[in-house]
């Protein structure tokens, strides 16, 4: 499944399906550079989890304060639009894979 680009504005309407996974990054963050490939390939391996990027920026700030971002890679999980898990730094692909097999089970 292909990662999309979200914002303040889509955050909620996003998350609101499903388990999706949000990985708060930023372009001038070196670790997150490092994460965004692993993303990129467990999205593509795994189908029925929605994968989000949410670039913080000076115009998107709302979201990541309101969930205490406050170190990034983060990444937050949500079922049905409710935060259920989160995680912070960078994680390899069998690492998100086995959370999300977590997060299925919960």
């Amino acid at each position: 499944m292909a990662i999309k680009h979200i914002d303040d504005a889509s955050f909620s309407s996003n998350v609101e399906n499903g388990i999706s996974l949000v990985d708060f990054w930023a372009s001038w963050c070196g670790p997150c550079q490092m994460f965004g490939p692993m993303f990129e390939s467990a999205s593509e391996q795994i189908n029925d989890v929605n994968f989000l990027k949410f670039e913080i920026d000076e115009k998107n700030r709302m979201t990541p304060s309101k969930y205490g971002i406050r170190s990034i890679p983060s990444v937050l999980a949500f079922k049905n639009g409710e935060l259920v898990a989160a995680r912070t730094g960078v994680m390899d692909v069998h690492t998100i894979k086995e959370w999300v097999q977590e997060l299925k089970g919960s």
